[in-house]
């Protein structure tokens, strides 16, 4: 199998792609570690092992560097290293860009972006030869937008940018670092901005978008994940510093483009 006995750490993981990724890796083989902070934890974790697989829980807010010092040096005690970072925890909040507090906009840099600095800073000492970042970038803000997306965009373009840079500065070590730019997969955040609408009928709306995609179809978590399990596994070696859209061609069309 692909990733088998690799060790995986995997942000945001409790729930929505974060679960997709943690479900197609320990599918593959992996040991993965979920960091998150969300109360559906312990149920995830529990779930998977009564599937057999061998997956912990650390219940981690990505913008305390101690919290994350603490379960990474937890995952090192139990295994020694780490072979695979999937920086996959974010937030998206929209609001219209004059209605945009500070609050709001520092809950997205301060997860989007710092978070996803404090965790790879934190697990590159603990990587080698082999090893591999995954980050979870989106067409939103780096190839399309809407209104209301503001903060959301500026960050999920900067994790691009993050990609890049720590890619070139990681090489010399053997680690790859790529990212990921997914447009409408059927997550709580979609379910979430769909019930935000103002529509009377949120299944309508997300009907609506998935019209809107060349697929007709949001993607799933477990498709994914099969990319992300691509990206850190040996099948990706000579692949870094890049970004992979899956999106069902909802960026293709030159008249009408959507993504979140």
């Amino acid at each position: 199998m692909k990733l088998q006995d690799k060790i995986a750490i995997v942000t945001g993981g409790a729930m929505g792609n974060g679960l997709g990724i943690v479900k197609v890796f320990l599918k593959y083989g992996a040991k993965v570690s979920i960091f998150d902070y969300s109360e559906k934890l312990n149920e995830t974790v529990d779930n998977l092992r009564k599937e057999g697989y061998e997956v912990d829980g650390y219940l981690v807010d990505i913008r305390d560097s101690k919290k994350i010092e603490d379960a990474v040096n937890a995952v090192i005690q139990k295994y020694g290293k780490v072979d695979v970072l999937v920086n996959n925890a974010g937030v998206a909040k929209l609001t219209p860009f004059l209605e945009t507090s500070d609050e709001i906009r520092d809950f997205h840099f301060d997860i989007n972006i710092k978070g996803t600095w404090n965790m790879s800073k934190a697990v590159v000492p603990y990587m080698g030869k082999g090893a591999s970042i995954v980050n979870l970038s989106s067409v939103t803000g780096t190839m399309v937008a809407d209104t209301g997306e503001v903060a959301y965009a500026t960050t999920k373009a900067a994790i691009l940018g993050f990609t890049k840079g720590l890619a070139a500065e990681v090489v010399d070590k053997g680690i790859r670092v790529n990212a990921i730019l997914p447009g409408y997969i059927m997550t709580p955040m979609v379910e979430g901005i769909a019930k935000d609408s103002d529509s009377n009928n949120p299944a309508s709306v997300v009907e609506g978008i998935a019209n809107g995609i060349p697929m007709k179809r949001l993607g799933t978590i477990e498709e994914l994940g099969e990319l992300a399990a691509f990206l850190a596994s040996n099948e990706a070696s000579y692949l870094t510093g890049q970004s992979y859209v899956i999106d069902g061609g909802s960026t293709l069309p030159e008249t009408m483009s959507v993504g979140v």
